[in-house]
């Protein structure tokens, strides 16, 4: 059974869970949107190549990545009602396509995500 797993993806997983253990809760959102933007860009290039098992993981993964941002939002401030509503609706962007690939609409939701992330590393 572990020799059908994909190499790539067992050091993916080491690697994030690695990092979770010592992260701190910034870090562990910087995490999130990584994993998130990758699958995204992961669930692009699968679509382009015919790949509907790695392109299904792929938006698995973005779901779960969204999902985890979701739950980790506190608070009911405004920022916390905008962070919610930027995922919200990031997350019904991916699961449309689970049943209708929408490549346009998924490299705008990964752009956005892009930008939050370099906003959130200084501009870097």
């Amino acid at each position: 059974m572990l020799g059908r797993r994909d190499p790539a993806e067992v050091y993916r997983r080491v690697d994030f869970n690695a990092r979770a253990l010592g992260g701190d809760p910034a870090e562990l959102v910087r995490m999130c949107y990584e994993q998130l933007i990758a699958a995204i860009g992961s669930a692009l290039l699968a679509q382009e190549r015919g790949d509907n098992e790695r392109k299904s993981q792929s938006l698995t993964r973005a779901v779960s990545a969204l999902t985890a941002l979701q739950l980790g939002v506190a608070g009911d401030d405004s920022m916390a009602q905008a962070l919610l509503h930027i995922y919200t609706t990031a997350r019904r962007a991916v699961l449309d396509s689970v049943l209708n690939f929408d490549s346009a609409m998924l490299q705008r939701v990964r752009q956005d995500f892009i930008e939050i992330a370099e906003s959130m590393n200084g501009g870097t």
